[in-house]
């Protein structure tokens, strides 16, 4: 304000507008006032170097290119090649064999007649567009019959993976903003990554961007923790129904990412097709070009060397692509210990602050997680990751082993349960003084106290029902979050959603 001489709503306006579009978060300074933090270099959220940009669209061109010519090739080579088969073993069993020979073909054209509509599907749908992804198998085992992925998909996944989903922010903002309506427009960092499961860090930076995209205030409890209160996202007409509140990180533990997506049949004939190409090519100088009489060097090139190498570099495609799987696949066994241990470590704080021993950490990993997903020393690894980022209190028990108190993740929950009393934005209501301008300093420091260690003792009941219970554990697929808007692009417009459907996709 003093350097621009904006008034106080614009310089405020301002400050969460640059929240929203870059990098920064917040804090509370000793005083109790606010303060912004940005990225020294006022970075905007989601930019990419130009150079990047450039690269990144070449790259999709020639990928799209590729695919479209190693499938054409596995087509048309497989097509040419049973053909080829077929004329030099008719060829080489003398008339008789050539006579039954053009018998059987002629059999099995019919025969390809009637299967036509099913062959159909392989290669396209009704229902399907273009650009249309596949998720893999397990999406397409949520589709309509209707909607039956053409086998060309199956063979680019095959190559080049499955389609990776690619969310937008409005869409990872979603589940969110029903966490944010169901705990009455009233958040904290902890809560947030209760939801996530991300650092601590990062919730705060998302936190940040959504105040200035939802119309948020930041607010400082009195004991210094930043509030993030959300008005206007708890405003409507007539609704009364509570928020369903999102499942916890614990519950939304990641898929193994695999490395076609396809089924194993599905993938038995792709590679089939691919073999008998290459199997093919590579005998057809000892079989096929002696008995149609063909030869000469654009022959060889075209029938050997070609499909050969295309062929090759079919079977290369998942090969090359095995090791970031298998690195990707341990980056999610990582984020599935932080998020089971989240909930380990929220259970326990929120439970009277009672300790955590990193000597449980791993029967209790052990239990929840498939055999060989965690090691001891990833285990314990994580747990201390976490105790890093909120600050934890390190002792130890009776016999020498460390243990982990996580107050500040306690104190969070209070501060935001302490607001939402003060507030009631579910029902609009003024409720009891908490701050009055005829306060004295004490009295004032009294008053928060009462609110803070009320709202302490209330703690364990009014959370308990929060956290669903840590003997269970669940997966959520990766195109979740955006198969909403995929299934309104494809499915009929004038099918309607329950009102618990929409929900759970709007919040």
């Amino acid at each position: 304000m003093a350097d621009s001489g904006l008034g106080a709503e614009p310089a405020r306006a301002g400050l969460k507008a640059l929240l929203e579009t870059h990098r920064g978060h917040l804090a509370v300074a000793d005083s109790g006032e606010l303060v912004y933090e940005f990225d020294p270099k006022l970075i905007e959220r989601g930019t990419e170097p130009v150079l990047s940009r450039i690269a990144g669209s070449f790259k999709r061109a020639v990928h799209v290119a590729f695919k479209v010519s190693i499938v054409t090739m596995l087509v048309v080579y497989f097509v040419i090649f049973v053909v080829l088969m077929i004329m030099a073993l008719t060829r080489g069993g003398g008339r008789g064999s050539n006579n039954r020979g053009s018998g059987g073909f002629g059999g099995g054209g019919g025969g390809g007649h009637g299967m036509g509509l099913h062959s159909f599907y392989w290669i396209w749908g009704p229902r399907w567009r273009v650009d249309r992804p596949y998720y893999g198998h397990r999406w397409e085992s949520t589709l309509d019959k209707e909607d039956r992925v053409p086998f060309y998909k199956k063979v680019f996944a095959f190559v080049f993976g499955p389609d990776r989903p690619t969310p937008t922010q409005q869409q990872l903002d979603r589940a969110k903003l029903r966490l944010i309506r169901a705990r009455h427009g009233v958040l904290t960092t902890a809560e947030l990554v209760e939801h996530t499961g991300s650092t601590f860090d990062e919730a705060e930076s998302d936190l940040a961007r959504m105040v200035g995209a939802y119309d948020g205030e930041p607010l400082a409890s009195p004991n210094g923790e930043v509030v993030y209160v959300f008005p206007g996202i708890m405003a409507s007409v007539d609704d009364r129904r509570p928020a369903r509140e999102p499942n916890p990180a614990w519950l939304r533990l990641e898929h193994p990412q695999e490395l076609t997506g396809n089924t194993a049949r599905s993938n038995a004939m792709v590679a089939g097709m691919n073999s008998f190409t290459l199997a093919a090519a590579a005998s057809a100088p000892l079989f096929i070009f002696p008995r149609l009489g063909i030869g000469g060097p654009e022959a060889f090139v075209a029938l050997v060397l070609v499909p050969v190498g295309y062929s090759f570099l079919f079977f290369a495609g998942p090969l090359m692509r095995m090791t970031g799987v298998v690195l990707e696949n341990r980056r999610r066994r990582l984020r599935n210990v932080r998020r089971l241990l989240v909930g380990l470590i929220y259970g326990r704080a929120l439970d009277g602050d009672k300790p955590v021993r990193e000597s449980e950490v791993f029967s209790f990993l052990k239990s929840r997680l498939p055999v060989r997903s965690v090691s001891e020393a990833e285990a314990t690894s994580v747990l201390r990751s976490i105790t890093a980022e909120v600050d934890a209190n390190v002792s130890t028990d009776d016999k020498g082993a460390l243990q982990y108190t996580f107050g500040e993740i306690r104190a969070q929950f209070a501060a935001s349960e302490a607001l939402r009393s003060k507030l009631r934005l579910e029902r609009k209501s003024i409720g009891d003084i908490v701050f009055s301008t005829a306060d004295t300093e004490e009295t004032e420091g009294q008053r928060d106290l009462a609110l803070f260690d009320q709202t302490l003792l209330e703690l364990d009941v009014s959370l308990d029902r929060n956290l669903p219970s840590l003997d269970r554990v669940s997966f959520e697929d990766d195109f979740s979050l955006v198969d909403f808007d995929e299934q309104l692009r494809n499915r009929d417009k004038t099918r309607l959603l329950t009102a618990d459907q929409a929900q759970d996709l709007y919040g």
